[in-house]
């Protein structure tokens, strides 16, 4: 009889483990790597960043002046954010566009001064290049973004975004 107790407080014991471990790496293929950097920055969702304190706040750096140009209509405050080679690319009736950063720049102008907001979703970020999710609100359309960055100097210059109207 003791022997079915101990057996069933270990099985207990494994399964609670096991529960917990798949609950904590859901959105991470190795947890080990995950464990020092990662960052909960969102309300109500897990957010998962690889990067420290101080390309993180580079990265923001970059995303606040993509947004803050939407927030003041004009597409100067957001210029230094991207390399002057920087592409934008999304899906249109079935097919890929993609088109210079010039037509993102084009639509802050031409929409005006509206409120904007981000959340970012994962950051992942290897030496000088980045890999950003971010959920966006532009006026009343709200997108997802991903951005591909590229450390120029002391600055992150976001040099491709990709996005998705929700």
């Amino acid at each position: 009889m003791k022997k079915i107790i101990l057996f069933s407080a270990l099985a207990m014991l494994i399964a609670a483990s096991c529960t917990e471990n798949n609950a904590n790496t859901e959105n991470i293929t190795d947890s080990t790597e995950m464990s020092s950097s990662q960052i909960n920055i969102s309300s109500g969702e897990q957010t998962f960043i690889h990067a420290d304190e101080n390309e993180l706040a580079g990265i923001r750096k970059a995303l606040d002046l993509y947004c803050e140009a939407s927030v003041q209509g004009d597409s100067k405050v957001a210029e230094p954010a991207f390399a002057s080679t920087a592409t934008m690319s999304f899906v249109e009736d079935g097919k890929l566009v993609s088109v210079p950063i010039q037509a993102l720049f084009d639509y802050y102008n031409a929409t005006g001064k509206q409120p904007a907001s981000y959340e970012i979703v994962s950051c992942d970020v290897a030496t000088d290049v980045a890999i950003v999710s971010i959920k966006s609100q532009f006026g009343d359309a709200r997108f997802e973004d991903m951005f591909t960055l590229v450390k120029d100097g002391d600055d992150w210059k976001i040099i491709s975004k990709v996005y998705h109207l929700v």
